[in-house]
Parts: structure tokens; C-alpha cells; sequence
């Protein structure tokens, strides 16, 4: 989900910082796996008093919070002036989809008990389903994407295709407001930090088109 090719080779800071930021990247994953083998195993109570609901809540949670490091990126970069924030973009990107894909995982396998099928009657039935299901098909063509020779193939219509990412955005903390039935709090956390991040980007755009026009 990166948005333009790579640069010179990684030089091996570049390569260090990359490791640093895939084993932080899965931890969460490693943590939540172990805890689900103890719970297994023994019958602890590691995941609370609904390891089903915690296990969606946890994975659901690190994808968004994956998808707007994605989208820090680039306004980091421009009040930073540090190009190399760009080499992790596409990293960061895939993990969303990676924890998304286990959100949406957890959410057939053992909320629905396998039964796949009555994912549609769900979509239909519950809205915040609906947009949650709605996100991570979106998030597949970003990630199938996401590569060199796909930037190349598609050429200006890449660009155009990953603004996806914007809509994805809103529709995952809609989906996490929606989900929470009392305590509005932490998604509207999220909520305040897309608005931040995508009004960065509508006021750089107005700022650039204001200043071309007066050229």
C-alpha cells in the first residue's frame, strides 16, 4: 500500500529498522496465539470471561491501529522532510490487512462456528457487519496491489486505486463505533485521530491547489 516504487537500495540501517518494525508488528499476534494455546491448554482465564469476543476485539484493534500508521506516514514525512518514513508504508499497510484477515478469521470461525454461509444473513442483518465486511474487501485489492509490478502495470490508475485506503479508513472506525454498545470512548479515540489524518491531507491538497492557481 505504498504509494510510489521503492528507492536505492536498503542500506542496512534501513534493513535493521525494517526487522525491528516486523517482529514489533507481530507481537500482538504471537501474544494473543500464546494466550489462546494457555486457555486451551488449561482453561485459564488469560482472555477474560469471553475469549471468543476478546480474541475479535484484539485482532480487529491492531488492524486499525496498523491502517492509521499507514496513513501517519505520509503527514509525518511532510512535517518531517524524512523520505525513508515512505519505505515502511507498504510494510505497515500489509499488516493491517494481515490483522484484518484474522479479525474477519476469528469472527467466522468461532463466532459463527464455521457455519460460513450465515455471513451474508449477518451482513444483511447488522450494519456494523455490513461496513466492517465492506472494509476488508476493499482492503484486498490495496494488498494484492501493493507491489512494484503492480505500480507498474497500472501506472496512474494505482495511485487512484489506493485512495481506496481513505474510504477503508472510515468505514473500519464506523465499524468499531457501531460495535460498541455503551462506552463510546475509545472508538471515538479513532474516530478523532481519521479525522486528523484525512483533514491533514484535504487541507494540503486545497493549500496546493491554491497556490497553483494563483502561479
Amino acid at each position: 500500500m505504498s504509494r510510489r516504487p521503492a528507492g536505492p537500495p536498503t542500506s542496512p540501517a534501513l534493513a535493521a529498522a525494517k526487522a525491528v518494525v516486523h517482529v514489533a508488528a507481530l507481537l500482538p499476534a504471537a501474544w494473543l496465539g500464546w494466550q489462546v494455546y494457555e486457555v486451551w491448554r488449561t482453561g485459564s482465564d488469560a482472555l477474560g470471561a469471553d475469549p471468543v469476543a476478546e480474541i475479535e476485539h484484539r485482532t480487529g484493534l491492531w488492524a486499525l491501529r496498523f491502517l492509521l500508521l499507514t496513513l501517519a506516514v505520509t503527514p509525518l514525512r511532510q512535517l518531517s522532510g524524512q523520505s525513508v518514513l515512505l519505505r515502511f508504508r507498504r510494510m505497515l499497510g500489509l499488516y493491517a490487512f494481515f490483522y484484518a484477515c484474522l479479525h474477519l478469521t476469528a469472527y467466522l470461525a468461532l463466532d459463527l462456528g464455521g457455519y460460513w454461509a450465515q455471513i451474508f444473513a449477518e451482513i444483511a442483518k447488522r450494519p456494523y457487519i455490513t461496513v466492517g465486511f465492506t472494509a476488508w474487501l476493499l482492503l484486498v485489492p490495496l494488498a494484492v496491489t501493493s507491489t512494484l509490478g503492480w505500480m507498474r502495470r497500472l501506472g496512474r490508475r494505482w495511485g487512484q486505486l489506493h485512495r481506496l485506503v481513505y474510504a477503508v479508513a472510515v468505514l473500519a472506525v464506523l465499524h468499531f463505533w457501531w460495535l460498541v454498545k455503551s462506552d463510546v470512548r475509545e472508538p471515538a479515540l479513532y474516530v478523532a485521530i481519521v479525522a486528523v489524518l484525512l483533514g491533514w491531507r484535504a487541507v494540503r491538497r486545497f493549500s496546493v491547489r491554491r497556490t497553483t492557481a494563483v502561479r
